[in-house]
């Protein structure tokens, strides 16, 4: 099986953008990823685009992609346009390493923008339910409410309804959180501890959209937005782009002065119906990815993971093997998890910090990766930093992520 290689990084800074949209943002992540790799946009065999919101808000649906790209000077290669939910940009970079491998392809670009902040602040969180099934979105609803009251941990009288001046996923974190706090014993405390770790990390990412550092206190004082999450814990609205140039091993050797990273995994699933105590696909496809890539959770140097909320990163240290299951609070307040520990984990500041521009997330997370990998993260580099994992999750169906992708990295020489 043909090797493949990220021999381009392009991203810019995750933040609140009125006066721009997802077409020029897209154009500079592409460029600056082309510019990085030392190519022109003529080597491009194929481009894989993911965005989820730009139809809803102005109705331009179907060719997202071929529109962006026929705008900065691309045609006749073939565009495939992705949406898979806040697993999309992984998903193009997953689709894009499977089409080199089998040979349709040397070069192509995973490219992820997407333009999230309105004028409309209800028309903007409301948007997020697209990715749940809305068939069934009552139901989903009524399922959060009725597994908080089985747990003895019903807040909806001081949160509100599920969706209330929030996005629905809050709801769903926090369920999966009280879940997690009756069952294992995790607190409030572990969760503001994750938080507050990643905004130390953010504080030192020029890319960041909060880079503020923040003490656990603060972010147990923060506005509260579904209990036992405050606001500080969830991922904030914003807009980006970010771009991964992938190549092949034979086009690898024309190049000359790259920092290639080697793709050691790619894996993408979706979830199931599964009772709350069920192995979940997060678990199911690390496994996969480890045995893809012919080692353990043990060899991963560092990790970027889906933390749409502090409970995320909670869960998906344990899902990924990190730590034993239900230990992911304690593993998180020993220090473990931060740069300097035997685990660093988001070291971008995640989702939380870094931001969520749905679209781009999955792209940003291997630009932080790779950026680590080739020994160029300034003062929040890993030292020694050799292999690293992304795990990014889309949606949500029943109590799981609908999608998600894994890559493992690989830094080379």
């Amino acid at each position: 099986m043909e090797n493949v290689y990220i021999v381009g990084l392009g991203m810019l800074r995750f933040n609140k953008y009125p006066d721009r949209g997802v077409r020029d943002m897209a154009h500079e992540a592409a460029r600056l990823a082309l510019a990085d790799a030392g190519m022109d946009k003529k080597d491009l065999g194929a481009v894989f685009f993911s965005n989820t919101f730009w139809g809803m808000y102005t109705n331009q649906h179907s060719i997202r992609g071929q529109c962006v790209m026929r705008s900065m000077g691309v045609d006749r290669i073939p565009v495939t346009n992705v949406e898979n939910a806040c697993a999309g940009a992984s998903t193009a970079l997953h689709l894009a390493v499977c089409g080199i491998r089998a040979g349709a392809f040397d070069v192509a670009m995973a490219l992820g923008s997407e333009k999230i902040t309105h004028a409309n602040k209800a028309m903007a969180l409301g948007a997020y339910a697209s990715c749940m099934d809305l068939e069934r979105l009552e139901e989903s609803l009524n399922l959060f409410l009725k597994l908080s009251q089985e747990l003895g941990m019903d807040t909806s009288a001081q949160d509100g309804a599920p969706g209330q001046g929030r996005s629905v996923f809050m709801d769903a974190y926090a369920m999966g959180a009280k879940w997690h706090m009756k069952t294992f014993g995790s607190t409030q405390r572990q969760l503001a501890a994750i938080c507050a770790k990643n905004h130390f990390h953010g504080s030192l990412n020029p890319m960041a959209q909060y880079q503020e550092d923040m003490s656990v206190e603060a972010v147990l004082g923060d506005r509260p937005v579904a209990y036992p999450l405050t606001r500080a814990m969830c991922a904030p609205v914003g807009d980006g782009a970010a771009a991964a140039v992938v190549c092949s091993e034979s086009w690898l050797k024309k190049l000359t002065g790259a920092r290639p990273v080697k793709i050691r995994a790619s894996v993408l699933g979706q979830g199931r119906d599964r009772s709350l105590d069920e192995t979940d696909i997060g678990e199911l496809l690390a496994k996969e990815a480890y045995a893809k890539a012919g080692m353990g959770p043990e060899d991963i140097d560092l990790a970027e993971l889906h933390d749409a909320t502090a409970y995320g990163e909670l869960h998906q240290t344990e899902a990924m093997g990190f730590c034993p299951m239900g230990e992911g609070g304690p593993f998180a307040e020993s220090g473990a998890t931060k740069l300097g520990g035997t685990k660093p984990v988001n070291t971008s500041g995640g989702l939380e910090c870094r931001g969520h521009p749905i679209g781009a997330s999955g792209l940003a997370q291997i630009y932080e990766v790779g950026t680590q990998l080739r020994g160029e993260a300034g003062k929040r580099q890993v030292e020694g930093a050799r292999l690293g994992l992304c795990e990014n999750g889309g949606g949500n169906i029943g109590v799981e992520e609908a999608s998600m992708c894994i890559h493992i990295l690989e830094r080379v020489g």
